[in-house]
């Protein structure tokens, strides 16, 4: 049976398949959560894993917790149906590696302890700043597992013929059940592990069926494209069958306000990995900087072999299983990657796909949610909510276990949202929070590296100018409402043109950054200025408690 009959049908493969191989990983990987919890008493081992893993792990536990549902399915439907545009998306999350590399990864984990708010907060005003950290995380941690839990509703529309809202809704609540059991069980390592075992299947599955669409078109890439865009022109859809999918101009060309809401994308992709809470929360699972750096490295070579894969996913499925085919399955764009699986292995193939997809969600939103509890935790909680000034009030027995109850809040209120946004496209929605990373988060990080003026005004104007804009911008652009992919199609108020708001909340977020500082009288401690270069350099003293 071919892709486009199984599609017809509903259901893509043997769903009963489907449901073996998903469960064998969950059982294993479960398996392996159990066994690496037996020692997650402390905050240092419930949130970083005691700090044992090395660069190579590291870096292969990043890039199965980077490479996410968006990646894989988003990314591989975006070529499929807009080509070269699709494939912009690839290009800008792997180029924004070389921002984390250079100016952020080895000084991030020469300063901090548990979170990104260690450091930011070092030179200024504790309770403020961490407060304001801990919001940003949250949002940009929320808006993440927003596009996974909508991939996993997607993805299960197409394996299990569940085309109810009801029955995404339940799918995507036992993910979210899944999720808060790893988290739970397994802390920091338990999630790292998940995250290794997860990327090389999810790399090493690209990696065979990119071998397989080579091997059908003889190991010619030409081929490839030149089949790929012959069955664009040849859809039943005018819209479809008008791009050029080669050249760039498919999605974002059609006019002046579409090619500006690609540079604003471009923007958010290229400095928001920088920004990420998840990410930047990983540089602290290994013991030193220059493991910091190996990770990074590392991820950089997974990473980019996993995108270059991308390029002949999308446009082998654009060629082999077509573009109306593609949208008219359950789950769009996001059904691209796993109808191709089927195209060129059958029930197996795609079986096996799609269990690498499901673990793809399980890992990536793994690892939200525990950077998102820890920073609850740590940072709210025990920093500002029941420290005193200039005294440990909170135990990190206590810590874990207020991030414990946190991740089962989170798993809730992500389960709620997922249901929500179940029809977007899921590489769209990741590059809204790289939006939000990239204005609340970067700037600020920059900032409090390096440039030593930098003060508690500038930080709280930085964060809360990018974190406003960005999401006032987005609630009132068509990615929510007055367009027919809208998340509220049903409905209008939309006054912002773009539909990804990186290109004004961006330069805002730096330019309050700047006002702030230079308004303030306040120019900081000499000293404590001192000290935090020296940690920043040398990782002296990083893991110390701040105090002043």
């Amino acid at each position: 049976m071919s892709a486009e009959l199984l599609a017809q049908d509903g259901a893509v493969g043997n769903p009963a398949t489907n449901i073996g191989i998903f469960a064998l990983f969950v059982a294993v990987t479960l398996y392996i959560v159990v066994r690496a919890s037996k020692r997650n008493a402390t905050a240092t081992e419930f949130f970083t894993a005691g700090r044992a893993f090395t660069g190579p792990q590291n870096g292969i536990a990043i890039s199965g917790d980077y490479l996410s549902a968006a990646s894989f399915l988003g990314i591989a439907g975006a070529i499929a149906v807009y080509g070269y545009d699709g494939f912009l998306y690839s290009i800008g999350f792997l180029v924004a590696w070389l921002v984390a590399l250079l100016l952020v990864a080895e000084l991030l984990r020469n300063a901090g302890k548990f979170t990104m708010a260690d450091v930011l907060s070092f030179r200024l005003k504790q309770r403020p700043v961490r407060m304001a950290a801990a919001i940003t995380t949250l949002a940009v941690c929320l808006f993440y597992l927003l596009a996974q839990m909508a991939g996993a509703g997607g993805l299960v529309a197409l394996l299990l013929d569940v085309s109810s809202d009801f029955g995404q809704a339940v799918v995507i609540a036992v993910v979210g059940v899944l999720m808060i059991l790893y988290v739970l069980i397994g802390g920091m390592k338990g999630t790292t592990w998940v995250q290794i075992i997860k990327a090389v299947l999810l790399i090493g599955g690209a990696a065979l069926m990119t071998v397989m669409v080579l091997t059908k078109f003889g190991v010619n890439l030409s081929e490839i494209l030149g089949a790929a865009q012959s069955a664009v022109s040849a859809s039943g859809n005018e819209a479809v069958a008008s791009r050029d999918v080669l050249a760039p101009g498919a999605q974002y060309g059609a006019s002046l306000t579409s090619q500006i809401n690609f540079i604003s994308l471009a923007l958010a992709l290229v400095l928001g990995t920088a920004g990420l809470p998840h990410v930047l929360m990983r540089f602290y699972t290994v013991p030193s900087a220059k493991e910091a750096r190996r990770s990074v490295v590392w991820a950089i070579w997974l990473i980019g072999a996993f995108y270059l894969f991308t390029l002949a996913l999308g446009y082998g499925a654009a060629a082999l299983v077509g573009p109306d085919v593609i949208l008219a399955a359950p789950g769009a764009q996001n059904s691209a990657a796993p109808l191709l699986a089927f195209e060129l292995g059958g029930v197996v193939l795609l079986s096996v796909i799609s269990a690498v997809a499901f673990a793809t969600i399980l890992a990536v939103v793994a690892g939200l949610t525990i950077t998102a509890a820890t920073s609850f935790a740590h940072d709210i909680y025990a920093n500002v909510l029941r420290r005193p000034e200039g005294k440990e009030a909170v135990s990190e027995s206590e810590q874990v276990r207020v991030s414990r109850i946190t991740v089962v809040v989170l798993g809730i209120l992500a389960i709620g949202l997922g249901v929500l946004a179940a029809e977007q496209n899921i590489a769209f929605l990741v590059a809204l929070a790289f939006a939000i990373a990239a204005a609340a988060n970067l700037p600020t990080i920059l900032y409090s590296l390096y440039w030593p003026r930098f003060n508690t005004r500038g930080a709280l104007w930085s964060m809360y100018g990018g974190l406003v804009s960005t999401i006032v911008l987005i609630v009132f652009s068509p990615a929510v409402s007055g367009a027919k992919t809208a998340m509220l199609a049903s409905v209008d108020f939309a006054w912002f043109p773009l539909a990804n708001p990186g290109i004004v909340s961006i330069p805002l977020a730096f330019t309050l950054g700047i006002i702030g500082t230079l308004t303030s009288p306040d120019r900081g401690d000499p000293e404590i200025n001192a000290e935090f270069e020296v940690r920043a350099l040398t990782g002296v003293g990083a893991e110390k408690a701040v105090t002043h």
